[in-house]
């Protein structure tokens, strides 16, 4: 008789329909539907592309994350993850290709629809791109987190249902449309750090999927159910922890430039108010964007001298600090209708 403790145990092995199923899901060259699965993924990637860079060309979360869970990214990725822990080269291989394939299509496609934008879309006017081209270390850490819910979701069939969420929660084509956007744009610093973001989350993903996966013995499983297992390779796990560690320390200096940015920003706002109230206007924005500090004021007529402005941030201890201050006169009106 069974003991009921056992089966409410959690399993920590896959069986060779859990495999089955998992190969036929991660492989595109796999099973009679594989032209099928391939026109797909193919067809997804490029309206996923599209939606992700209408929406960030429209400054829309909405929209980008619907661009999030159509993407099959996701696929080639874990396949990748699931092809090295079973030293399957081939199919590594070709997942691989999927991944860098599809990578350069979003790109192309989001450079196509910045051509048709009257105005260069960057950071500095676009708050999408502006979240995806400054990674720091916490990207990476998220990323290392949405890869295992992702390799356990893929072990677990009966979790199937989280998959949106595990798409949302990673961010694979909206960076790749960015990096389009912003090369044509004539931004190629940006585009580099949306491309690190992206790079970042897909080593996080294949990195934490061959640990999950190990962990559910899925070689194991695959050597019982008479599959072919190649031996396992101590260069491409070697190759894979020095990825993780490659994009950690890029995300380090980024973290490390964000919180002395945002020590500026602590260090400048209070002397950039008692300049601007001195006079009768306000600040009503202060941010610190490529090297330069930059302070929005609002009041009335006439203009201010923005170089006592500069006095006092030296005497603050910012004078190594570049400061652009942009003067709006006036302010708003309201009309009221007749």
């Amino acid at each position: 008789m069974t003991d009921p403790r056992q089966d409410a145990a959690p399993r920590t092995r896959v069986t060779a329909d859990d495999l089955d199923r998992m190969t036929s899901k991660l492989y595109v060259t796999v099973g009679a539907d594989r032209h099928d699965k391939w026109s797909a993924f193919w067809a997804l990637l490029v309206l996923a592309a599209v939606i992700a860079s209408a929406g960030i060309v429209a400054d829309s979360t909405a929209t980008v994350i619907g661009a999030m869970i159509v993407a099959p990214l996701m696929t080639p990725i874990l396949g990748t993850a699931l092809a090295i822990v079973l030293t399957d080269r081939h199919r590594m291989l070709i997942n691989l290709g999927l991944v860098i394939g599809g990578a350069l299509l979003v790109i192309a496609i989001g450079y196509l629809i910045g051509l048709t934008h009257p105005t260069p879309l960057i950071a500095e006017t676009n708050s999408q791109i502006a979240g995806r081209v400054s990674p720091r270390l916490i990207d990476l850490v998220a990323a290392l987190a949405t890869g295992v819910v992702g390799a356990f979701v893929l072990v677990r069939s009966d979790l199937s249902d989280t998959l949106p969420g595990v798409a949302i929660a990673i961010s694979l084509v909206p960076p790749l449309a960015v990096v389009g956007l912003t090369l044509e744009s004539g931004a190629p610093d940006e585009a580099l750090g949306a491309l690190l973001l992206f790079g970042t989350n897909v080593t996080a993903i294949i990195a934490t999927g061959v640990v999950v996966l190990s962990l559910y013995q899925l070689r194991g499983a695959a050597a019982a159910a008479g599959r072919p297992v190649g031996r396992p390779s101590a260069p491409t796990v070697a190759a894979i922890a020095l990825a993780v560690v490659l994009v950690a320390v890029p995300l380090s200096i980024g973290s490390l430039q964000v919180a002395q940015q945002q020590t500026t920003i602590n260090l400048a706002r209070p002397v950039a108010q008692s300049w601007a109230s001195s006079q009768g206007w306000q600040i009503s924005d202060l941010s610190y964007r490529q090297n330069t500090l930059r302070i929005v004021a609002l009041g009335p007529p006439p203009s201010i001298d923005a170089a006592a402005l500069r006095d006092e941030l030296d005497a603050a201890g910012l004078s190594d600090v570049d400061a652009r201050v942009t003067l709006v006169i006036g302010g708003s009106r309201y009309l009221a209708k007749r």
